[in-house]
């Protein structure tokens, strides 16, 4: 329960090719960026994905990282389709596993309570449960007889996560709107890596914010990154917003081209690199 803080490099170089990796955050928000962009600088490859996707998805979809992806769904917020996502569908570049965005709490929920699956109902009667998709169903030993879903768990060898702030020991706060998913990933997870905005001293968690926003807890947590704007280009409420520009230049940018002038070097790179086209090319 010691010091857990490490650099996004650090965390990276303990996963390896074919892990199961969980990524927070939803869609375009709150995704953890600056350790999406240590993976894409380190050699990790064959990976399969679990994610309420964004950029997340797109990116390491673009670099041919991913052979599975588990999903509700794969967007940009403001812009629906997250072009590189697309792209590697059409390609049949990656494994799809569709799910409802029900089902994918249980099965996150599931692999927290380590549990081979949990019953639920959505997804009965639609397409998600459809001859090939490996799923199957669970009728209730009581009275009722329902017939569920059996959500099978989302069991992670390794989590990625983004909060507001967080101690060094583990424990995380979110301050925005929606604590998503970030919790379960960190639960259902064999190791845990949380960047976040800022680290502060234990008793700075609860200063100025309920104990209610304490996310994510410290038994959960392997390392602790602080990466100032690592959620960037994506949203970190109350923080910042999602850069709308910088998203619009990457979803109409190619990515080899987009890859070599801002993914080409560490964090300060990325960051110069942002600054350099904010001041050029808008």
């Amino acid at each position: 329960m010691g010091d857990k803080t490490m650099t996004a490099d650090e965390a990276v170089s303990r996963l390896c090719s074919g892990m199961t990796l969980g990524i927070g955050g939803w869609g375009s928000r709150r995704k953890p960026m600056a350790l999406v962009r240590a993976l894409l600088r380190s050699g990790v490859t064959d990976l399969t994905l679990v994610s309420c996707g964004g950029p997340d998805v797109g990116m390491l979809a673009a670099a041919g990282r991913v052979r599975r992806l588990v999903t509700a769904f794969v967007t940009l917020d403001s812009l629906p389709l997250e072009p590189n996502y697309r792209a590697a569908r059409e390609s049949g570049s990656l494994e799809l596993t569709e799910v409802d965005e029900a089902m994918f709490l249980w099965g996150l929920r599931a692999a927290a309570n380590r549990l081979p699956f949990l019953p639920v109902r959505a997804g009965i009667g639609s397409d998600v449960v459809r001859p090939g998709s490996g799923l199957r169903t669970v009728t209730s030993p009581y009275e009722d007889g329902e017939v569920f879903v059996a959500m099978p768990a989302l069991r992670l060898d390794a989590a990625l996560v983004h909060l507001n702030r967080a101690d060094r020991r583990g424990n995380g706060q979110y301050l925005g709107p929606d604590p998503y998913f970030d919790d379960l990933f960190c639960e259902a997870a064999d190791e845990a890596y949380v960047s976040c905005e800022r680290i502060v001293d234990t008793a700075e968690l609860t200063k100025a914010a309920a104990v209610q926003t304490l996310l994510v807890k410290r038994h959960t947590v392997t390392g602790v990154i602080e990466a100032p704007n690592g959620a960037h280009f994506t949203s970190c409420a109350p923080e910042y917003a999602r850069d709308e520009a910088f998203q619009k230049h990457y979803a109409t940018t190619p990515w080899p081209r987009f890859a070599e002038r801002f993914l080409g070097g560490d964090e300060r790179a990325y960051r110069s690199a942002v600054r350099s086209w904010q001041e050029a090319d808008r």
